[in-house]
């Protein structure tokens, strides 16, 4: 047998007084189902990247138990006179160079057992320096930065916060 043909827009019934189905077109679907998909989508992402969904906030007790910061004091260092390392036919050329150090307060008795150490260590860094390594701000940084991580080391287990200088002098 064959089959009944579509009905057309205008027809009314078909064979058993049924109305005919319509068919969802291509361009229906996507009009409904991408906005579907951009919301859901969008959603998700905005719960993970955390603009809704559960807030976590820290407990009131966590937040009163923020200390202050240790209290520092200036340390004074003593002077350092030292000749730097030029070549042999070379001026001989020296530094002397006055700092401070601000190291945490209560640990000023662990600074002072370990000044031998330090002035040790600061003598034989200087020693190796070259006149050039000095020249500028950026070579007084890296002095700077050099002489902070191998106090903090010497220093240990004192906290020492930063390197301070008074007058560096290059002759």
């Amino acid at each position: 047998m064959a089959e009944p043909a579509a009905a057309t827009e205008g027809e009314g019934a078909g064979e058993g007084g049924e109305a005919p189905k319509k068919k969802l077109s291509g361009k229906k679907l996507i009009i409904i189902i991408v906005p579907i998909l951009l919301l859901l989508g969008g959603g998700g992402a905005a719960y993970f990247l955390g603009f809704i969904g559960p807030k976590h906030e820290a407990p009131v007790e966590e937040a009163e138990k923020v200390e202050p910061p240790p209290k520092t004091t200036i340390y004074a260092m003593p002077d350092v006179l030292v000749n730097l390392n030029t070549p042999p036919n070379a001026r001989s050329a020296f530094v002397k160079l006055t700092s401070t150090v601000e190291i945490v307060e209560a640990d000023t008795t662990a600074f002072e057992e370990a000044m031998p150490r330090i002035v040790d260590i600061m003598i034989t860094y200087l020693r190796e320096l070259r006149p050039d390594d000095l020249r500028g701000s950026a070579g007084l940084t890296r002095l700077r930065e050099e002489l902070l991580s191998r106090i903090k080391v010497a220093a240990a287990p004192a906290r020492v916060n930063d390197v301070l200088f008074r007058e560096i002098l290059v002759q």
